[in-house]
């Protein structure tokens, strides 16, 4: 019995704890566009792929805490290769940020991690032939960034990522990791 007690007394007070911080919170959504560049993807055949500049979109749904900020995001890069194809990535990431500070502009810092599918589509390697595949893998992400109070409960965001994967596993890559460098801004909305 006593051991019971103690298990319930022990979930009530984690409760306590965890929802004060919650009750304290404000919910927001974001949404985020920019330019990706996508590094060279070494292929089976010895050929290097190199990308074009290209698309990232993401939008996320999160609690902000004042000093620091807990969020889902989902995203979507496109780049096209430079002969001939392109690569999709469609992610799904959990991010934590700090504020370094409170009030007016405030810069943060920020990293993440969950998956992502890689899909490469009509890559030509020295023939004709076009190929495609697709993995999907572990991804992450870290960065940095300013938002800056634009309307009450209204953030702009400006901000700097670098995202990676782990090794992706395709006919046309072999083991790859795949990463990227990306320039977003977008607007966040507390509510």
């Amino acid at each position: 019995m006593k051991k019971h007690f103690s298990m319930l007394a022990t979930a009530l007070i984690a409760a306590g704890t965890f929802s004060a911080p919650a009750l304290a919170s404000e919910h927001y959504i974001s949404s985020n566009v920019g330019i990706s560049w996508i590094n060279e993807i070494p292929t089976t055949s010895g050929d290097n792929l190199r990308t074009d500049s290209g698309i990232n979109m993401v939008a996320a749904l999160g609690c902000d805490y004042g000093a620091y900020r807990l969020e889902a995001e989902a995203g979507y890069q496109n780049n096209d290769f430079s002969n001939n194809g392109n690569v999709k990535i469609l992610s799904v990431l959990g991010n934590g940020y700090i504020n370094l500070k409170n009030e007016g502009a405030r810069p943060y810092v920020t990293a993440g991690i969950g998956g992502a599918e890689v899909r490469l589509k009509d890559v030509t390697l020295g023939t004709p032939v076009r190929h495609s595949d697709e993995d999907t893998v572990f991804a992450y992400q870290i960065g940095a960034g300013v938002e800056v109070p634009i309307a009450k409960k209204t953030f702009f965001d400006a901000r700097y990522r670098y995202f990676g994967t782990t090794e992706i596993n395709t006919g046309i890559t072999g083991s790859r990791s795949i990463d990227s460098h990306n320039v977003l801004v977008g607007l966040r909305w507390n509510f």
